[in-house]
């Protein structure tokens, strides 16, 4: 899979993850160019194999696909001595294991920190669970909207007067796989300098919570519990949604500059002195005072007759776009941020592109992600060196 311009050439991972954190966090490895053998249960994968409408026509989740490009899918029993012996021949040829099964099953499996360094001496193991492998929780499993719900990022997503709510993605899984694959990152080049391995304790809980950012330390500095506040900001006004006529629009009025290009360009000099609007203090105090006024104005006239007037001020401003109108947007579209590959039941499908992007080292999806076990065979001979005898006798006894 791997070219000489991959920044990872050479690095293998072995991705014992399924559903979205753990993946998300190989597909990232390889997107830069590391092999990435997925592992996975025979005749039933990744849950999210199975997570769906919608389907592909020949039969992939949407949901699957998502998350697992750039990687060969293996089948692998490893409740077998067997499946556990292809494993371990596995990792002894590996650089990063990454797994995300619940507390303590490594150790069950005779494959604790210590023990897989003996095997390969220096691989980095990242382990990603809902909770981490310390504290009262850390037996429990981890779902990302419970985590979303205990992390406190509900608390402060919705609107005002409304009930709390969840990301419209799992935004706790998805940063937990970057945040993993950051330290992995970290891990590669501490061991280049020194040879030495390490072993990461990732958790959803402390990424969730590491993502209320300034809400957090608008609570450690005000000692006020941070409140929801729909689509507005709670340091920064005007910095939200509004109604025009006809649709929703957003606009951003990031500091008493362009605050002062604002007034003019709406024709309402007048709020640049006024003592309640004045500087970005005055009018977060005043919010509802201001935000009322600029509803009723806004509602005057077409979202896109704001919007030109924005534009021409080159104040930060755009329209609610649809997933449509994201992948028929000219920014997007120029940034090439989807990407047709080719399949192997599916022939063609379409997926996101890596946002990582290294013009001096290009990074790129190259391989679709995989039907089950479509590489089991491949990478038996070709890593753990078996014949197709050796192949055959695994399959009958439900290896792989």
């Amino acid at each position: 899979m791997s070219t000489t311009n991959n920044l990872l050439d050479g690095i293998r991972v072995i991705d014992l993850t399924r559903v979205l954190a753990g993946p998300y966090c190989t597909m990232m490895l390889g997107d830069l160019g590391a092999e990435v053998i997925k592992i996975e249960v025979p005749k039933k994968g990744d849950d999210t194999r199975h997570w769906g409408p919608p389907f592909t026509e020949g039969g992939e989740s949407a949901y699957y696909i998502s998350a697992n490009r750039n990687k060969r899918s293996i089948t692998l029993n490893l409740k077998t001595t067997e499946g556990l012996k292809i494993l371990k021949s596995l990792i002894a040829t590996s650089d990063i294991l990454v797994e995300n099964f619940k507390t303590g099953t490594l150790d069950k499996w005779g494959l604790n920190y210590d023990e897989l360094q003996k095997i390969h001496p220096g691989i980095i193991v990242c382990s990603i669970t809902g909770y981490g492998h310390t504290g009262p929780f850390k037996s429990r499993p981890g779902y990302d909207l419970i985590v979303q719900a205990t992390g406190g990022f509900m608390s402060i997503t919705g609107p005002a007067n409304g009930d709390p709510s969840r990301a419209g993605v799992a935004i706790a899984d998805i940063s937990t796989g970057m945040f993993a694959a950051n330290a992995i990152l970290a891990a590669l080049f501490y061991r280049n300098k020194t040879g030495e391995g390490q072993k990461i304790d990732m958790s959803l809980l402390d990424s969730q919570v590491a993502l209320l950012s300034y809400a957090a330390t608008n609570y450690f500095v005000s000692g006020q519990v941070t409140k929801r506040l729909g689509n507005a900001h709670p340091n920064i006004v005007p910095y939200q949604s509004f109604k025009a006529k006809d649709m929703h629009f957003v606009l951003a009025v990031g500091n008493d500059k362009q605050w002062k290009i604002f007034c003019n360009a709406i024709n309402k000099p007048e709020w640049i002195t006024n003592k309640k609007f004045s500087t970005n203090a005055d009018r977060v105090t005043n919010r509802n005072l201001l935000v009322n006024k600029l509803n009723k104005l806004f509602l005057k006239e077409t979202a896109q007759y704001w919007l030109n007037i924005f534009k021409d001020a080159n104040l930060p401003s755009g329209p609610i776009n649809e997933i449509d109108q994201v992948f028929e947007n000219e920014q997007v579209q120029a940034r090439k941020m989807f990407v047709e590959l080719n399949h192997p039941i599916d022939n063609k499908i379409t997926l996101l592109n890596s946002p990582i992007n290294i013009p001096t080292s290009p990074t790129k999806p190259q391989i679709a992600p995989p039907t089950l076990g479509q590489h089991t065979e491949e990478i038996l001979k070709q890593i753990i060196g078996l014949d197709n005898q050796e192949i055959a006798k695994l399959k009958k006894k439900g290896v792989i």
